[in-house]
């Protein structure tokens, strides 16, 4: 065998379907899990310097945020394993793979592990929906916000009605109500817009909610491609098990000859009675 042929039977063993949802899941934890730490932390330092004086005001949500943070950190470990366990899942199903090694084979526990993984992909891919609902609140507000700040811009000529131009974070549950200010008005909202702090927490909340619809993407690809690589291999069986009583009868028939029925055949003679 030269080695073009090698290389060809190589990449013939490699599953694609499984490797494209493998660098989509790793793509969009890196970006939920990177951007929205990264953004949780600069959230907390806009609050604590632009909305709360007190440090009481904002203690709950600075825990809040840590914890977070915590379970963004089980997130990365969990979806980094299990990326892995899936793209050598691929390496097992793929039929490729099994040409290369010999004839088709389908074993009770490959097929029981890709029946698991079908059920695990699709219970993560209906939680992920969830966290992708949630990943978009945060996006929200701070476009609540930039839409305020270009209205402000817009009006700079009448100061009277800048300063009805509010952005309340208590309304929005990241304060308590007897926090102060807890809101900023005016021209004071329109220079927190302009802080480089506020341009990246918002951008990085957008590539948060992008990461976290990249994941739900590889998570509903890969369950399509679990279930095709399921009736794939039914199929295949299916098709092994007509050829061998195809085969089977064959033999019979070669050896014995036509077969006989012992019972007399039926007359189309006979009278009817």
């Amino acid at each position: 065998m030269g080695c073009y042929d090698c290389c060809v039977r190589c990449l013939g063993g490699i599953p694609y379907i499984s490797l494209v949802a493998t660098l989509l899941c790793f793509t969009g934890i890196a970006l939920f899990c990177g951007c929205g730490h990264q953004a949780l932390t600069e959230t907390e330092r806009l609050i604590e310097t632009y909305f709360a004086r007190n440090m009481q005001d904002y203690i709950t949500l600075a825990y809040i945020i840590q914890y977070f943070q915590y379970v963004i950190y089980g997130l990365a470990s969990f979806f980094f394993l299990y990326c892995i366990v899936l793209l050598a899942e691929g390496f097992y199903t793929t039929s490729a793979t099994k040409q290369t090694f010999g004839e088709f084979r389908s074993t009770m526990c490959g097929r029981c592990l890709s029946s698991t993984f079908i059920v695990v992909s699709y219970f993560l891919a209906v939680v992920w929906l969830l966290v992708f609902a949630f990943s978009a609140l945060p996006v929200y507000f701070f476009y609540n916000m930039d839409v305020t700040c270009h209205t402000i811009e817009v009006l700079t000529e009448t100061p009277a009605s800048i300063n009805q131009l509010c952005i309340d974070a208590r309304q929005y549950g990241l304060l308590p109500w007897n926090a102060v200010p807890g809101k900023a008005c005016g021209m004071t909202l329109s220079n927190i817009c302009k802080t480089r702090e506020y341009q990246m927490t918002y951008d990085l909340y957008i590539a948060a909610f992008a990461g976290a619809g990249i994941t739900l993407l590889a998570l509903l690809h890969s369950c399509v491609q679990l279930a095709a690589s399921q009736v794939y291999l039914k199929e295949l069986k299916r098709e092994e098990e007509g050829k061998s009583d195809a085969l089977y009868g064959r033999l019979q028939k070669d050896r014995w000859g036509t077969p006989c029925s012992p019972y007399p055949a039926p007359h189309s003679d006979q009278e009817s009675y």
